[in-house]
């Protein structure tokens, strides 16, 4: 009787660890996400419609994602605080918009005269950005991940060409993050304004130039309708989005949902990059096509001088903040040598090849 009773405990117990573990495969998860973006807005929309249709098929509809735009929750900039808190699970945004609350955050999208996309996703699955960055968020209760590329963005639309450091002196610019700080160094007085209020602030003259994007959300703006001169890029060679994950939220997921959504993420992420690059091609073309008095300019070279002066002094000042800080400039720089050697001999040499024979 002893041992039939301990034999029938023990199937008991199997099969209650057997029925709760079953339960807890089936069981359903609906996250909610803020993005910092509107409703249907091109590409970085994209993004996070295509991660969560990804999550719920992988998962078998255990996961669901449910998408807040910034028509609904009322707060563009606001997508750190309320992930952090618990408001929501999860956020769609750019990391150096919270530069104001955490400045070692800016880092994460893109810096000044820094990696390309090819370089900076390396350096943020193979080197140490993913680790950094984490260090970073922790503290606020939240992972970060990579939410979605555009590749190098230009340098903005100006409304008078930009022929030397004078004619920046006292020019009002939209453009975030560590270039608006660069930009500050050379007499640039920059501001940050949300999407859809972009036009009319230029239109208007509260700003006299902008840095969105590249051709595809510039021309879905209008921009080429109140500015001629489009500039190319420096400030940001590889604007990585990204996706915030409130850590209470992850710590609930079982870890098959927590691979799931890590996957639908870094997927999401990198198509915004191949969807980034061929929207700007077909925009560009349009541009070229319907308005020819759009014309493309490079910043002049002692403009750039500058530039890259006060980022390099910049820099130096953020290593000297805090130790954090120093590991993350440290990092990015030896990635940067490391790499850039490389893509010398790869993709410029190669380019550099095809401009000779073409």
């Amino acid at each position: 009787m002893k041992i039939r009773s301990v034999l029938s405990a023990a199937v008991l117990t199997v099969a209650t660890t057997f029925a709760t573990t079953s339960a807890l495969a089936q069981e359903t998860f609906t996250l909610r996400l803020a993005e910092t973006w509107g409703p249907n807005f091109p590409i970085f929309g994209d993004a996070t419609k295509d991660m969560a249709r990804m999550a719920e098929e992988m998962s078998d509809g255990r996961l669901r994602i449910r998408i807040d735009s910034s028509n609904k929750h009322k707060a563009p900039f606001g997508v750190f605080d309320m992930v952090k808190a618990g408001q929501y699970d999860m956020g769609h945004s750019a990391s150096y918009y919270w530069k104001g609350k955490v400045p070692n955050t800016l880092f994460f999208t893109s810096m000044p005269f820094g990696m390309t996309a090819q370089e900076q996703y390396a350096w943020f699955y193979y080197g140490e950005g993913m680790d950094l960055m984490q260090e970073v968020y922790e503290p606020h209760n939240m992972l970060s991940f990579p939410g979605g590329n555009t590749g190098i963005q230009m340098g903005g639309w100006f409304r008078k060409e930009i022929k030397s450091l004078e004619d920046l002196q006292g020019l009002k610019m939209r453009i975030p993050g560590f270039a608006g700080e660069v930009f500050a160094e050379v007499g640039v007085n920059p501001t940050n304004i949300p999407p859809g209020e972009l036009y009319t602030a230029l239109e208007r003259n509260t700003i006299d130039a902008v840095e969105w994007v590249g051709p595809a959300l510039d021309l879905r703006l209008g921009f080429q309708q109140i500015a001629d001169y489009y500039y190319t890029g420096w400030h940001e060679p590889a604007t990585e989005l990204q996706f915030l994950v409130n850590q209470e939220t992850w710590d609930e997921l079982p870890e098959d949902l927590q691979e799931i959504l890590r996957v639908a993420m870094r997927t999401a992420a990198y198509d915004m990059l191949i969807h980034s690059m061929h929207a700007n091609a077909e925009a560009w073309d349009t541009i070229r096509d319907k308005h020819p008095n759009i014309e493309i300019k490079n910043f002049p070279e002692d403009v750039l001088q500058a530039m890259y002066d006060a980022n390099k002094k910049l820099l130096k000042e953020a290593a000297q903040r805090d130790d954090l800080a120093k590991k993350i400039v440290d990092s990015q720089a030896e990635y940067l040598r490391k790499a850039r050697a490389y893509t010398d001999i790869a993709d410029r040499a190669y380019l550099n090849t095809m401009g000779e024979i073409e």
